[in-house]
């Protein structure tokens, strides 16, 4: 299964960008990111059968390992792509959260999104090591 980041805002050559790369590296995955302008742009359509995942205030708080858990029903049931949506500085409208299978959020902070493209990264790594049975996530 592809994972696809798709974020506003660009990251050019930053601390975050680093970050975002260490993690991106790791990953053994299929990976895309696809970077649009703070405003206007085209968010790529979905790809059949895939699975759209946004970062949001009002999304769930998991765990890592919930995270690993939805990735690999979804990988197993045969999902070709999981988009991940960082939204720009006013986050997603109501009719946008409604298109989205998954609102998620790192804590009930807020976050940057160029620090939540860092974040994201790094849970995506730690959800595929989890998955393969690596001993980066250490529980407990």
């Amino acid at each position: 299964m592809r994972l696809h980041i798709i974020a506003r805002g660009k990251i050019g050559r930053s601390p975050e960008a680093e970050l975002v790369q260490r993690y991106v590296r790791r990953i053994q995955w299929p990976l895309a990111i696809t970077e649009l302008p703070d405003r206007g742009g085209t968010v790529p359509p979905p790809v059949q059968g895939s699975r759209t995942v946004m970062l949001d205030e009002l999304g769930k708080q998991m765990t890592s390992i919930d995270i690993a858990q939805a990735l690999g029903h979804w990988r197993d049931d045969g999902v070709r792509e999981t988009r991940f949506l960082i939204g720009a500085t006013d986050g997603f409208d109501d009719a946008e959260r409604e298109g989205a299978d998954l609102l998620i959020a790192f804590g009930k902070a807020t976050w940057p999104h160029l620090m939540a493209r860092a974040m994201l990264a790094e849970q995506l790594y730690r959800a595929t090591s989890i998955l393969a049975g690596h001993p980066y996530h250490r529980e407990g």
